[in-house]
């Protein structure tokens, strides 16, 4: 699906438009454009933390935590997280936890199920534990009905079985 990563930079300069803080972070499997880095088909792009399949969420999200003049921890008014299909279980639930425990949005942005339609980890767990669910609509390059599905290309031919990543 297209325009993932552009929705989540959209969002992200909504926030910081209002000088709202704004933590981005990404799956460091999805190193297409280099680890840490949200990039977008239409060029634009932004520095992301990048999370591990080990990395505790809770204790990332912690550290990048900054203090205010009184000393005081201060939460982002918002955290995005693209590429969230490659995020573990633990990881979807430990976000669950911060929302429901802090009152802070955290808006995930990944696709649904991979080339062959098997859910990824993450995406199944956010269908179980997410408050609200929004498609993302886009246009099927071959025969130009809605997307439904992902193709997997390889040197330009479609690609049928692999792994999942």
């Amino acid at each position: 699906m297209r325009g993932k990563s552009l929705s989540l930079l959209t969002t992200a300069h909504n926030y910081q438009e209002q000088d709202k803080d704004v933590l981005i972070m990404t799956s460091a499997i999805d190193d297409r454009y280099g680890v840490g880095k949200v990039s977008s088909r239409v060029g634009l792009n932004c520095e992301a933390q990048p999370i591990k399949p080990e990395d505790n969420v809770i204790e990332l999200i912690t550290k990048s935590l900054k203090l205010d003049t009184e000393g005081r921890t201060v939460w982002p008014h918002c955290i995005l997280i693209d590429e969230a299909e490659f995020l573990t279980a633990q990881q979807v639930v430990d976000l669950a936890n911060i929302v429901d425990t802090y009152n802070i949005p955290i808006i995930c942005y990944g696709l649904r199920t991979d080339f062959q339609c098997n859910l990824f980890e993450g995406s199944k767990t956010l269908f179980e534990v997410a408050d609200k669910l929004e498609e993302i609509k886009t246009v099927c390059q071959w025969c130009d009905h809605k997307a439904t599905m992902n193709l997997r290309m390889v040197d330009g031919a479609p690609v049928y079985d692999g792994d999942q990543i």
